[in-house]
């Protein structure tokens, strides 16, 4: 579901990486003094992040009828004939166009500006770099995300993500430090690295810097960050210099989520993945053995085209096989241009049920990860809603008015009421 604020007012569907640029977004708007307008953020992973999506530019619509509604993002910039033909609609904008100034601070609203353009979408295939954009603070939220990466040059199967996002490109490391610097001096304990495919990072760089020599550097240089996490990792792309740091470096969160996908060799290879069903569980296994108490997750998809029940089984053993504990689950979802679409497809009822079962899997898995944390001592990031994150991502509910959001507190874990976890304060602790 998307989350909507204030003016000027942006509704951010999908990843991670949408939601630092919403707020590159807002800063531009905010400088061009746009006020009355609702932006919204769209997502094309699958069909019902676009349908979520058009939903809510209707509901805006609705809502706040002398608004201009405008429409970027993924969604945007693969189709954007769509959304300037709904009538809710009175500008779509690329996701290159977003993030430039001059797009907010051209335009008036009413047909001036940008040459009277209703729709600024450009060939994302043909941007080279990726720039370099301050995030000053995330409204909020207790941590910031940060893109040090944007595109992808792989092309899976199902993936329509590469036409929104264009090729993969790096933020150079001095950027990414100073960014860092700056959010840790606004106060900020944890920083989320955050892109389309992380693990492809450096190679278009000066002296091809990998992902974890990036992270090294990051570190070393910004010894104030208390807390690091990494977006989504490939696991065959997890350089020797990541996997150091998470033996060695214990800023770096005890959490990481991988692109496994599926988890059956016939399927992975129709996905076009670049791994097999032993690369991932032994990906899992270093991780495990390096950082003994480590929560892994993983995105993965039930009802992929040809996937019969022998193979969805492959994928749901997955979990065990892995020690998975946290799934991001997704019904297979046709993308039209996508290779995936024009295969024999499974039918849609058969696609939900067996999401439902990895979910619940999934559930359970968390369950007994979250029991085995009872009684354990836990540095906990205090979020805005008197709940916070341990260092392996786990939800903790605290006393009311236990800390200020932001504030790195020590507790020892709990269950509550609710089967999750409660922080139980030490007497040092505010």
């Amino acid at each position: 579901m998307g989350t909507i604020d204030q003016p000027p007012h942006l509704l951010t569907f999908g990843c991670r990486l949408n939601a630092y640029e919403s707020e590159v977004v807002r800063a531009h708007a905010q400088a061009a003094g746009l006020h009355d307008v609702v932006i919204v953020n769209t997502c094309a992973v699958t069909a019902e992040a676009e349908r979520q999506a058009r939903q809510a530019i209707r509901k805006a619509r609705r809502e706040r009828p002398a608004a201009r509604i405008v429409v970027t993002g993924c969604a945007a910039q693969i189709d954007p004939a769509r959304y300037a033909a709904m009538p809710e609609v009175d500008r779509v904008v690329g996701n290159e166009e977003k993030l430039r100034p001059e797009t907010w601070t051209n335009w008036t609203g009413d047909g001036a500006g940008d040459g009277g353009e209703r729709v600024l979408v450009n060939d994302i295939q043909a941007v080279a770099e990726t720039a370099r954009h301050l995030v000053e603070g995330f409204e909020g939220r207790a941590r910031a995300f940060v893109q040090v990466q944007q595109g992808c040059d792989h092309r899976c199967t199902f993936c329509i993500i590469p036409y929104g996002r264009g090729p993969s490109r790096s933020v150079p490391i001095g950027e990414v430090v100073r960014q860092v610097r700056a959010l840790v001096a606004a106060g900020y304990r944890e920083v989320v690295l955050s892109g389309v495919d992380i693990t492809s990072y450096g190679p278009d760089l000066p002296g091809r810097p990998t992902l974890g020599q990036m992270v090294r550097r990051l570190l070393a240089q910004v010894p104030a960050l208390p807390r690091l996490r990494l977006s989504s990792l490939d696991p065959v792309e997890i350089d020797d210099d990541l996997w150091r740091l998470v033996a060695e470096e214990p800023r770096l969160m005890p959490h990481l989520h991988l692109s496994l996908q599926a988890g059956d060799d016939l399927i992975l290879k129709r996905m076009k993945r670049r791994h097999t069903r032993a690369d991932a569980v032994a990906a899992c296994t270093r991780a495990r053995a390096l950082r003994p108490g480590i929560a892994l997750g993983a995105d993965l998809i039930a009802g992929f085209p040809t996937e019969t029940e022998a193979m969805f089984d492959n994928t749901l053993r997955l979990v065990e096989d892995c020690g998975l504990v946290f799934l991001h689950v997704f019904p297979y979802s046709e993308r039209p241009g996508t290779p995936a679409a024009r295969m024999p497809a499974v039918p849609k009822p058969e696609r939900k049920a067996r999401a439902a079962r990895l979910r619940a899997a999934g559930e359970a898995a968390l369950a007994r990860f979250r029991a085995a944390q009872v009684g354990s001592v836990a540095e906990v990031l205090v979020e805005s809603d008197g709940t916070g994150r341990s260092e392996h991502y786990l939800p903790v509910r605290l006393p009311a008015a236990a800390a200020p959001a932001g504030t790195l507190l020590r507790v020892r874990l709990a269950p509550n009421d609710e089967g999750g976890l409660a922080g139980l304060l030490f007497p040092q602790n505010p």
